[in-house]
Parts: structure tokens; C-alpha cells; sequence
């Protein structure tokens, strides 16, 4: 009889999921083998990268966003096929890279064995069954009564949408409160008054699409904690630090010791006539060791009091998208706060805010037309209100990181259960690897886990070895 083939569920088909699925294609050869890619919406877009009304910058230059570690120019390549004069350094629109994606998830299939299937499913999981006694050792539930038998299920779940914000319980489903702003097109109308709450990447995208929409009259408040707005991207060169990777091994013990030496390593990058950001591309590059070594007590130290300043320099903004908001603030088009929300109250059509001043007793009040929710995703699980993922939890198959960074997360990405086990055959892929690597966000870091993965499931008998976990 002919054996039944080998079974792959990828739950999520925006970049971490069409990557794995790319990589599996691509480095499967002799075994029978079936990749069942699932989303909702489109394959190989996600919601980063969806076809919008507005044309969205990728905050990374075209030269690092290949999705092949091995062919770092792939994605460039592709954009030149199109626009001969893109350089490396360029900045395009999301919309290109989701086509990018596609194009490099069909030519994989196309070129994969024809004992090797991919099929890409439309449909939103809505549980994920535990089987015993067989070979396939997972039941996936489709919301819609579908279900598959899988023999490794990976979890590529994408980016959380923002937490509700304290006191809009009475501004859900209103026309005045975007709680998610990637859910719909820039909300900005002509002659409107908006508090964007967040600061950061998602601010930027959102400011200057809704001031593009509202043909520029319109006025624009940001409020954040710290009211820091990420640095700007440059063409800096990746030098490199000597032995700058083993002092900050040798400070990671400690969140202010590290933090000192990475401002150490950065003035004295720049006292050489370099950019500070050859040191933040080092930190990067050796954060998960950084990480895995600092103490639980010191990396509740650095998210509470560094966390900000990373966040902004690490995560920069291309030159055109911060060029606008610079000009939007010469205009008094915009203006950035630093305080605490206190209250968000309708009031005749508006919505009346009350904030606190950073570092002061000061109290402000005024009154937008709209609010938008631009605190970026939410990774503490354990407010989740994805119905997939509450499973998950009830279940015991999936816990939430103590922090509220992600999932917590074995070798290779497989799941760590209620019990402290690595689950042999259920992974996850995806930005909330942060809570175990920190820096799990980018391309550059989640094409690496992707290869890793993908290699691990096509060893036979790829099943972890079942390790207790504290």
C-alpha cells in the first residue's frame, strides 16, 4: 500500500508562515509529503503586508529584506524586475513585498517534488485537538466545520492587534474610535482634530496616511509615556566592533551595566566618524544571547526602564516617512505629547480626552473627533482575545510568557505546555519568539527561524525529544 503522506498545517500565511512553507518546498526531496497553509484572509500577505489605499513604506532598505538567507538580494532582484532603478538603500511600498512573497511561494511550489503538495486554504482555526493512538497526532478545527489531520502543526500567528485602551468601553464600535488601526484605511477626514495614542512605527504610518487623506488640514495629537518618535533610518556601513560582542556578553547580567555599554560602544562609534547605529546593529545581532543571559528580575529592569529608548532606535523610520512628520510638526500639524492617558469621554459627537503631563501633576483637556489606537501589538496573552489562542491556553498547550512578551518556546520553536514539556510536534513562528530571543520581530530574524524550522521537520522522525522545561 502506498503510505499516506506526511502531513504539515501551517496556521498563519503572513511572512513567518509563507516562509517555513518556502523553505519546506525547497529543502524537501525524497519523503511524501502534504503543507496545508491556512489563513483568513490572503496567503502570503498578512496584514503587513495587504494591497491598501495608501502606499506603506517598509521601515528595512530593499537590500535586507530578502526572505532567503542565502540569497540576500532576492527580494531586490524581484523589485527590479519591475523598477530598474531601485538601489539596495530604497524604502518600497509593503504592498510590493506581499507580491514578492507570493511570486517566491509559487516558484518553490512549482519547483518542489511532485511527491511534495501545497495547498493553500482560506479559513480561520479555531481549535487545535490533541490526538492519541495514531500517526497523525493533531485534529485542526476550521471555524467554518473543516477540519485536518496533521502531524506537525506550526502556529505562525502574526502580530497581535493593540490592547483596548483603559475607559473606550463605550467608544467600541463607534465611527470615532479606530481600535485597530490596520483593520481599516487611513481615518483621517478633512478639517478633524485626532489623538493618535502611541508614539511609535504604527503612529508614523498612520499620521502621515491620514494627513495624505485629509488633503493636509488637519490637526494631530500623539500621546505616549515617553513621547519618544523612532530615530530615522540612514545608509550607515555594518563595520565591525572589536570585541565589542563579548563586552556586552560580559554586561548582560545586568540591564544597567548593558545599557551603559552599549551608549559606551555608541559614542565611541561615533568619536571614529561612524553612526551610533553600527552599535544598535551589533546589540541586534547578539540579542538573544543577551537576553537568554539576563536574570527574570533584570529584564523586568530593562522593560521597565530601557525598553523605550531600544524600541526607538532599534525600530527607525525610512527618511521619506519621517521627513513628512517633521514637516507635518513645522506646520503645527502635529504634536507629540509625553503623558499618561487618564480618561476618554463622549461628548456630542467628540470624544473628550483628559491626559496627565509626564513627571508632573498637570492635567490637559481637549476634544478630537476621532481616537486611534496605535499602541502597537499586544503580546501578554493572557488578555488575548483570539478564540485559537484561548484554546490553546484552556487546553494547556500553549502559555503565556510571565512578562507579556509572547509564547514561551523550546528549541526550534516548539511549544512549552502547562507542564513545563516541549510538545514534539506543535510549534510556533512568529514576533512573539521575543519572549525567549527578544529581537523576533524583523525579517532578518524570523527568516533565520524559519530555515531552522523547516530543516527540523524535514529530519525523519523530527519529533522533539520531550524535555521538561522551568
Amino acid at each position: 500500500m502506498r503510505p499516506l503522506a506526511r502531513t504539515i498545517v501551517i496556521v498563519g500565511a503572513g511572512f513567518s508562515g509563507t516562509a517555513v512553507a518556502i523553505n519546506v518546498l525547497r529543502l524537501a526531496r525524497r519523503e511524501s509529503l502534504r503543507i496545508v497553509l491556512l489563513d483568513p484572509t490572503h496567503i502570503a500577505r498578512g496584514v503587513a503586508y495587504a494591497d491598501r489605499q495608501y502606499p506603506y513604506l517598509l521601515n528595512v532598505p530593499a537590500g535586507r529584506m530578502s526572505a532567503s538567507s542565502c540569497a540576500p538580494s532576492e527580494f531586490l532582484a524581484f523589485a527590479q524586475r519591475f523598477l530598474p532603478q531601485v538601489t539596495a538603500e530604497d524604502f518600497l511600498p509593503r504592498e510590493m513585498y506581499g507580491r514578492y512573497l507570493e511570486w517566491t511561494l509559487r516558484a518553490a511550489a512549482r519547483a518542489s517534488p511532485p511527491h511534495v503538495q501545497l495547498e493553500c486554504m482560506r479559513g480561520r482555526v479555531s481549535r487545535i485537538e490533541r490526538t492519541f493512538g495514531g500517526p497523525q497526532s493533531h485534529l485542526v478545527h476550521l471555524a467554518d466545520g473543516r477540519r485536518f489531520a496533521a502531524d506537525h502543526v506550526v502556529l505562525a500567528l502574526g502580530q497581535p492587534p493593540p490592547a483596548r485602551l483603559p475607559g473606550t468601553e463605550a467608544l467600541v464600535g463607534s465611527a470615532c474610535y479606530t481600535e485597530n488601526p490596520w483593520s481599516m484605511p487611513p481615518a483621517c477626514r478633512t478639517g478633524e482634530t485626532v489623538l493618535v495614542v502611541g508614539t511609535g512605527l504604527t503612529m508614523a504610518d498612520v499620521v502621515v496616511a491620514g494627513a495624505e487623506a485629509a488633503e493636509g488640514n488637519v490637526i494631530i495629537h500623539a500621546i505616549s509615556r515617553h513621547g519618544l518618535v523612532p530615530a530615522t533610518q540612514t545608509a550607515f556601513r555594518h563595520s565591525r566592533i572589536e570585541h565589542g560582542s563579548e563586552g556586552l556578553l560580559r554586561a548582560a547580567h545586568s540591564a544597567r551595566r548593558l545599557l551603559r555599554a552599549v551608549r559606551d560602544q555608541a559614542q565611541e562609534v561615533e568619536r571614529r566618524g561612524g553612526d551610533w547605529r553600527e552599535a544598535i546593529a551589533l546589540v541586534r545581532s547578539c540579542a538573544p544571547a543577551l537576553w537568554q543571559r539576563m536574570s527574570m528580575q533584570e529584564r523586568r529592569r530593562f522593560l521597565r526602564h530601557a525598553r523605550s529608548l531600544w524600541d526607538v532606535h532599534r525600530h527607525r523610520l525610512p527618511e521619506q516617512t519621517a521627513a513628512a512628520l517633521r514637516q507635518l510638526t513645522r506646520e503645527h500639524k502635529l504634536h507629540v505629547h509625553a503623558g499618561r492617558l487618564m480618561a476618554l469621554t463622549p461628548e456630542d459627537g467628540q470624544i473628550r480626552v483628559k491626559w496627565r503631563v509626564r513627571g508632573a501633576d498637570e492635567h490637559h483637556s481637549l476634544r478630537v473627533d476621532r481616537v486611534i489606537n496605535c499602541t502597537g501589538p499586544d503580546y501578554d496573552l493572557r488578555r488575548s482575545r483570539d478564540p485559537l489562542v484561548r484554546s490553546l491556553m484552556l487546553d494547556g498547550l500553549l502559555v503565556a510568557d510571565p512578562l507579556g512578551l509572547g509564547v514561551r518556546t523550546g528549541p526550534c520553536g516548539a511549544l512549552i505546555d502547562a507542564r513545563g514539556r516541549t510538545a514534539p510536534d506543535l510549534y510556533y513562528i512568529g514576533p512573539m519568539l521575543r519572549a525567549d530571543h527578544w529581537e523576533a520581530t524583523a525579517v532578518q530574524e524570523l527568516r533565520i527561524h524559519a530555515e531552522q524550522l523547516a530543516r527540523h521537520l524535514l529530519v525523519p522522525g523530527a519529533a522533539i525529544r520531550t524535555q521538561a522545561y522551568g
